[in-house]
């Protein structure tokens, strides 16, 4: 709750105007007040909402929080252009055999969103993920990097073909689309997160993370939330620090990024 607060102020501060997107009840919010937000925040019977679900969470007046795929989807549809999480979904490990990938890529790839994140989450396959990228012809464009970031880490191991320095040269790239007819498509704004959780660390909760998965059965959409929940649990507050230092960092560029291109 804390959190969410700090963000909306962040990007007031920014310049722009914050608009919290969640389902609560069945209907779906863009903007919350201040209770729903805590509401949001605290609930433990919140869903997990993507593009899918939306339809039978809202006639079963359920409420849920909304994934890249969902938020950019009604952000879209609101009238809004730039949105800021934390890391991207994608191809997850082994999808060569499950055909597991996030459906975070194909509204990408279809929704006109610019997205600010942290890079894809590390507990992804993010070679794959980035090859499915450029198939689906999403343009990424790294803040200050031609790395593409890894969520909890700054670096994932793999470059990107373009950076960007400022939220102007961002901007100018966003607006650029429509002269060049690409418009239809969202893009990618890497951001990796400047003080980045211990490698070492980061290496073997995700060796054991992903250990734990397996053994536990888990399966689909259910891998991701295990996963940073497993983060959260065995790593004495990091995992949370480098979560909380990616959202405001994000929330304040997409900010800019938003003031520089209107």
């Amino acid at each position: 709750m804390e959190v969410a607060a700090e963000v909306e102020a962040i990007v007031r501060n920014n310049g722009a105007i914050p608009a919290t997107i969640a389902i609560i009840d069945g209907l779906i919010h863009v903007g919350l007040e201040k209770e729903e937000l805590h509401r949001i925040a605290t609930d433990q019977s919140i869903l997990k909402a993507s593009i899918r679900d939306l339809a039978t969470i809202s006639a079963k007046k359920l409420s849920a929080a909304t994934t890249v795929a969902a938020t950019s989807h009604i952000a879209h549809a609101a009238g809004i252009s730039y949105f800021a999480t934390g890391g991207l979904g994608g191809v997850h490990r082994g999808a060569q055999e499950t055909w597991d990938e996030s459906a975070d890529l194909h509204s990408l790839a279809t929704i006109p969103v610019l997205v600010v994140s942290a890079g894809a989450k590390s507990i992804l396959d993010v070679p794959a993920t980035l090859e499915r990228l450029e198939t689906l012809s999403v343009p990424i464009v790294g803040f200050k990097t031609t790395r593409f970031p890894g969520f909890y880490l700054a670096d994932s191991g793999f470059d990107i073909e373009y950076r960007a320095d400022s939220p102007e040269e961002v901007a100018a790239i966003w607006n650029a689309r429509t002269l060049v007819k690409t418009s239809h498509s969202g893009m990618v704004v890497a951001n990796p997160v400047i003080n980045q959780m211990d490698v070492t660390l980061h290496e073997t909760t995700l060796r054991n993370g992903l250990a734990a998965s397996d053994a536990a059965g888990i399966k689909g959409k259910a891998v991701t939330p295990f996963l940073l929940d497993y983060f959260h649990s065995n790593t004495n507050g990091e995992s949370l620090r480098v979560n909380i230092e990616i959202i405001k960092a994000n929330a304040a560029l997409a900010a800019r990024i938003a003031v520089a291109a209107n």
